[in-house]
């Protein structure tokens, strides 16, 4: 088992009273960092940026950082660091992370996470680094033995591409828990049949599952875990009024800057969203990539776009281009939800709810400070009082556990594959789901009283 170093080798004589650690998590704009910058008026604090584009330097209205105004002298760390074009995992964020923290603590600060990359966040907090590095898959193997086919019949094999079907014959259970559309996934989970000959599901059930994502008393920090969230609909017109004020503040000139033609939107800054969206326009703006002479007339046009004839073949573009950023967005806060309520359903992690909605809606700085700042600080001064240890239901956190390798299907949505019993009980408490299925049971019944008919029919048919 390859172990996080911030729980590893520490005497459980010492663990007694642990120094407290802070995390904001939430969507994207519910103002986890600006509640961060705030508490710094009531406590000793220093910042850990925890959002994964926000790593990176560059694309800083795109990725929404944090401006030096707004920081209001707070300390950040892990603020822009990073070569945008580099490959900055979970685990690297944990290596990281972790020095900065013990840096933070012997100042006699407060360390705070901040930001919405819930994977980060796990991977700190986590014994066990699920689908880490090569090398600590490796190490996770050594100990695992193989079976099932062979694994020179697998690796020789060419239709390694067909993914899912060939998942689906090596390995059944692994192929339950993900989804057939999930190619990195999937494509993972062969390489490590083919190349360690252990079955996916072997491994992450004896060993991962029992740690990814569970915080307990061998943790070496004590969590105070706050997420900052809004109604769904409120947050979907905020992002899209956030969009529209980037392209005021020069998204376009970033975007126009980290343009290359075929570049790798799976590594480094290029994954962020609002960079592959454009990439159709600026194909047709720039048809000469090769000459960079004209770039300052180039980005002074670009804003001149918009303000073209609605019908202009450009302009068409680019509006689509923005609506796919704003779409995008509000896809991902969707997804952030979603994993924030995993985390607390499956794992058991014991999160305190501050709601911002009002907040989103009202212009004022008065429902901020009393709705959001004011129950923030309690929580956060009550926790740094405590001395008690962590506690969690490991009896409902493990039964959820052993179910994320059941796959349901919803007949009624178009076959749609759900991964464990979260996610099955997620979408059938959906508005959208209980429509479909009152549509289907509707059509069934329809045709088995057609059905019915036609064998009325034909048995008359047979006593005449």
């Amino acid at each position: 088992m390859s172990l996080n170093p911030s729980n590893g080798g520490i005497d459980e004589a010492k663990m007694k009273k642990k120094a407290k650690v802070v995390v904001i998590m939430g969507p994207t704009g519910s103002g986890k960092s600006k509640l961060a910058v705030d508490l710094a008026s009531h406590f000793p604090v220093e910042i850990i940026n925890a959002d994964a584009m926000q790593i990176y330097s560059g694309l800083d209205v795109l990725t929404n950082k944090v401006t030096v105004n707004e920081q209001k002298g707070v300390t950040h760390h892990l603020l822009g660091t990073v070569s945008p074009d580099l490959e900055f995992t979970a685990k690297d964020f944990r290596d990281s992370t972790i020095p900065l923290i013990e840096e933070i603590l012997s100042r006699n600060h407060v360390p705070v996470l901040v930001g919405g990359t819930n994977y980060y966040i796990q991977a700190l907090v986590s014994k066990f680094l699920l689908e880490d590095s090569k090398e600590d898959v490796d190490e996770c193997c050594s100990n695992v033995a193989a079976e099932g086919l062979d694994v020179e019949s697998i690796s020789g094999r060419d239709d390694l591409s067909h993914g899912y079907d060939l998942l689906k014959e090596l390995d059944p259970v692994a192929a339950n828990r993900v989804h057939p559309n999930n190619h990195r996934k999937i494509n993972q989970y062969l390489s490590l049949h083919a190349s360690r000959g252990v079955l996916p599901s072997k491994l992450y059930q004896e060993n991962a599952a029992e740690n990814w994502g569970c915080i307990n008393a061998s943790s070496r920090f004590d969590y105070c875990l706050i997420c900052m969230d809004a109604e769904t609909t409120v947050l979907d017109e905020y992002v899209g009024q956030r969009v529209d004020s980037m392209v005021d503040a020069g998204l376009l000139d970033e975007v126009y800057d980290i343009y290359k033609p075929g570049a790798d939107y799976t590594r480094g800054l290029r994954q962020s969203i609002g960079v592959r969206e454009f990439e159709d326009f600026l194909k047709t703006y720039l048809p000469d990539t090769n000459s960079s002479a004209n770039d300052k007339a180039l980005k002074e046009n670009l804003r001149k776009i918009l303000d073209s004839p609605k019908d202009d073949k450009l302009r068409v573009m680019l509006e689509e281009a923005i609506d796919s950023v704003k779409l995008n967005t509000r896809r991902l806060l969707r997804r952030q939800k979603r994993r924030i309520n995993r985390l607390e359903t499956v794992f058991g992690w014991n999160i305190h709810h501050v709601n911002a909605t009002e907040c989103l809606l009202s212009k004022s700085e008065e429902p901020w400070d009393v709705q959001v700042v004011k129950p923030a600080t309690e929580i956060l001064r009550s926790f740094l009082k405590t001395e008690t240890e962590l506690s969690h239901d490991s009896t409902l956190r493990k039964s959820m556990e052993r179910d994320l390798w059941s796959q349901y299907v919803c007949e009624a949505c178009g076959n749609k594959v759900l991964r464990g019993r979260h996610e099955w009980d997620h979408h059938t408490q959906g508005r959208v789901h209980r429509k479909r299925t009152a549509r289907f049971k509707k059509a069934q019944n329809f045709e088995n009283r057609e059905k019915q008919e036609e064998e009325e029919v034909g048995i008359c048919r047979e006593t005449s």
